[in-house]
């Protein structure tokens, strides 16, 4: 097995734990950084685990969906309220099924990993995401195979 890292920094994301006791309760932001790890058993025609240039899809889909937007858990008790200040522009929502640190880094991989294989007809496959909120704190998802 052979691997290779990619990683994208400075994403500005906001988000909160509805049913937490202290002040991580409030939308509160971080700059997050992703990191992929992948991995393949045979190098492609050029010698790459994956080529860094093609992954445009995933900075893409970052800009997209986590670029200035507010990752919120489905049920968070206040969605509705947060639903109108997105109606009003004030807010873009990204609803995930946990909003921590290790939640976000478990639906980024669940996201990506489909993506990486379509690209690379299965050839390389995300063996880790770790995701860094500011510099302070991290969460590395690795799925069972």
């Amino acid at each position: 097995m052979i691997i290779c890292t990619k990683t994208y920094r400075d994403i500005p994301l906001s988000h909160r734990q509805p049913f937490h006791e202290g002040r991580c309760s409030r939308l509160h932001g971080h700059s997050w950084a992703i990191t992929l790890t992948f991995e393949a058993k045979e190098l492609d025609g050029n010698g790459f685990v994956i080529d860094f240039g093609d992954l445009h899809f995933l900075k893409d889909w970052i800009d997209e969906n986590l670029d200035h937007s507010t990752a919120l858990k489905e049920n968070d008790p206040m969605l509705n309220e947060c639903e109108k200040l997105e109606k009003q522009g004030l807010l873009k929502i990204l609803l995930v099924e946990s909003a921590s640190c290790e939640g976000i880094a478990q639906f980024l991989y669940h996201t990506f990993q489909p993506m990486i294989e379509q690209k690379t007809n299965g050839r390389v496959r995300i063996q880790t995401l770790h995701l860094e909120e500011d510099s302070k704190n991290s969460a590395t998802y690795s799925p069972e195979y």
